[in-house]
């Protein structure tokens, strides 16, 4: 048996619709689930694709700055999909302005997206999985779980918090079949660091100390979401694993 084979598995991934969170769903359902595709934004690029791999997939709109959907994404998806197996939180956002300046409204904004709302999405899920057997976990940390970055307080903070909570949930669910993970994307060329990619004399400082000598592309963390996801994965919990082209290896 392949133990990456998702076939009759179930998976959420939230910012489906663009990205990372797109490649991540093309990737899930290529190795056989079927895809919940969440977001603000309908994914129907994202469904099309994976329905034309000969997959289920739904379009389950919520909008995940408040946490007010979580538990009907999880409602919504075993309804239509039959069951929820596997949970992907990667729906994000990012703020940019000098600490010094940095305003209340946008560090409300990004902690309750990025780390609330993940929080709450991984409890509704959890308790699901928990009373079905189990299934797996993958927060979407980032290299600012290890770093400080710059001009980004509340979204430093935020994917801090995202290794705590995971770590967390591992603790507490490991022992119930839910296995608990992260991954930590390096610099991927996607909407969110596109003024990054802009700025040239950035953009050479970014290249220049990344190993591999290229900014990621989405589909480079496809691999890493499959192997969480499977059964090749079940005694891995509470890691973050660090898909970065050698970044913090540097």
């Amino acid at each position: 048996m392949n133990p990456f084979d998702l076939s009759g598995r179930v998976a959420v991934v939230t910012g489906a619709n663009t990205g990372i969170g797109q490649a991540i769903a093309l990737a899930l359902a290529a190795a056989g689930a079927d895809i919940a595709a969440v977001g603000r934004s309908a994914a129907t690029d994202t469904v099309d694709q994976v329905r034309a791999m000969g997959r289920k997939a739904e379009i389950v709109s919520a909008d995940l700055s408040t946490i007010e959907p979580v538990q009907r994404v999880v409602d919504e998806t075993v309804e239509k999909l039959g069951g929820l197996h596997i949970l992907v939180n990667n729906a994000g956002i990012i703020r940019r302005a000098d600490a010094v300046d940095f305003s209340e409204e946008d560090w409300d904004a990004v902690v309750d997206t990025n780390l609330k709302s993940v929080f709450f999405l991984c409890q509704a899920a959890g308790r699901h999985m928990i009373a079905n057997g189990g299934g797996k976990i993958i927060n979407i940390a980032s290299m600012l779980t290890f770093q400080g970055g710059i001009r980004v307080p509340s979204y430093a903070a935020s994917k801090s918090g995202i290794a705590g909570v995971t770590k967390l949930l591992a603790n507490e669910w490991a022992t119930k079949g839910v296995n608990v993970n992260a991954i930590a994307p390096g610099y991927i060329a996607t909407n969110n660091t596109a003024a990054l990619q802009a700025d040239a004399a950035r953009n050479k400082s970014i290249v220049d100390r990344i190993p591999a000598g290229r900014w990621g592309d989405p589909s480079d963390l496809g691999g890493a979401a499959v192997f969480l996801a499977s059964s090749a994965a079940d005694y891995v919990q509470g890691h973050i694993l660090a898909v970065d082209g050698g970044w913090l290896a540097r």
